[in-house]
């Protein structure tokens, strides 16, 4: 019998939606709550599960008790026994003891979250053991997260099999989420841990723009300025690529939030509103047709994804407002060269979205200056 260990932060990714860019600390997570949050990690968690099913009779997952573990392996219908008790209302200290007390007992540890649950497993196991990242948080820079909860449980069955045994070390990155919400990204390595070694079912680590893309950026500003319809209303989505348009306008907008803008007549702009979560998209669209709702992203630097990493505001009620040629996505000629995947990614959460915005995009890279990519939500091509 394969022995797994599972551990799941309940509130990872709560944040998210209601443009908190984070749930850590108990202060943020009930101003989640009262924002309408909900709990997204479980049914994360029983995506990656249910990859593992076939594997039922051969697999025994070590977990915690309640929602920490216990009762989502019971949905799976997977052989689990509760080996670490936790309480009712969970803490990061909860992650670091049960996955202290798993690491002598299993091959394989899977968690989800975000990097901060990622740095609690890391202080817990160093690199003692391999495992896994569901992703499931608000913040996910680190490279040891698959690129969604199927590739995880795929990823996990591989190794089980033995037809992945080589491993290598994945760096934990993380940022000060107080700094994160005032719109100021400063990422830092804390430390390592061992995963797999299959880079196309995991990410790589988040790569921050440099300086000296300010040039590029303020070029396909002007690109995507000179696209832009009158009648038609933009959501800008986080990164400093697309707030170069915010910037080309004369608006003040934080780096990190997604903000709506109108185009009117005589190429006069109106700003809807700023650092908008999820709830103020949707309000700010509700009176415009499809056609005229657009969504300017960029791709996480070094990782690719254009969904499901910093920017959850742009949920898949958001999305599916949208119509999938309205959606431009900007990113410098450096950027591009930075995605060692060659591809972008989708995880938005819901895996019909994810289907329905696959395909090819053209990038705006420049002035007139166009990259034609794919865009899928699988870690292979089919």
């Amino acid at each position: 019998m394969k022995r797994i260990g599972l551990i799941v932060n309940p509130i990872a990714g709560m944040g998210g939606s209601v443009g908190l860019k984070g749930t850590d600390g108990r202060d943020i997570l009930e101003k989640a709550l009262n924002m309408g949050a909900i709990p997204l990690s479980s049914e994360k968690c029983l995506r990656a599960l249910n990859r593992l099913k076939n594997m039922a009779g051969d697999v025994e997952v070590l977990t915690c008790s309640g929602g920490m573990g216990e009762r989502i392996v019971e949905k799976a219908g997977l052989n689990g026994r509760v080996v670490c008790d936790v309480p009712a209302v969970t803490s990061r200290s909860d992650t670091i003891r049960c996955a202290a007390k798993m690491k002598d007992e299993v091959s394989l540890l899977m968690f989800v979250g975000g990097d901060g649950t990622a740095r609690d497993i890391c202080e817990a196991v160093g690199e003692s053991i391999v495992v896994i990242g569901v992703p499931a948080g608000v913040k996910m820079y680190s490279a040891c997260f698959a690129i969604n909860p199927e590739a995880a449980g795929d990823l996990a069955a591989m190794y089980l099999n033995s037809a992945i045994s080589e491993t290598s070390m994945a760096e934990v990155l993380d940022v000060d989420e107080e700094m994160f919400r005032r719109g100021i990204l400063s990422t830092k390595l804390y430390c390592y841990l061992k995963v797999p070694s299959e880079n196309t079912y995991i990410q790589n680590s988040k790569i921050p723009t440099p300086l000296d893309e300010a040039s590029s950026q303020e070029i396909i500003a002007e690109q995507v300025v000179e696209m832009m319809q009158e009648g038609h209303c933009y959501i800008i989505g986080p990164g400093t690529t697309p707030k170069s348009i915010m910037k080309k306008f004369g608006l003040e907008s934080n780096v990190l939030g997604v903000d709506v803008v109108c185009m009117k007549e005589g190429a006069k702009v109106e700003c809807i509103g700023c650092d908008l979560n999820e709830k103020d998209i949707l309000k700010s669209i509700s009176h415009l047709d499809r056609d005229k709702v657009h969504l300017v992203v960029t791709p996480l630097g070094g990782q690719g994804f254009i969904f499901g990493r910093g920017n959850q505001q742009l949920s898949p009620s958001v999305l599916e407002k949208l119509k999938k040629e309205n959606i431009v996505i900007v990113a410098t000629p450096e950027k591009i060269r930075s995605l060692k995947s060659k591809q972008l990614f989708i995880d938005t959460g819901s895996s019909e979205i994810d289907r329905e915005l696959e395909g090819y995009y053209r990038i705006v890279t420049g002035y007139h200056m166009f990259y034609l990519m794919k865009a899928t939500s699988h870690p292979v091509d089919a």
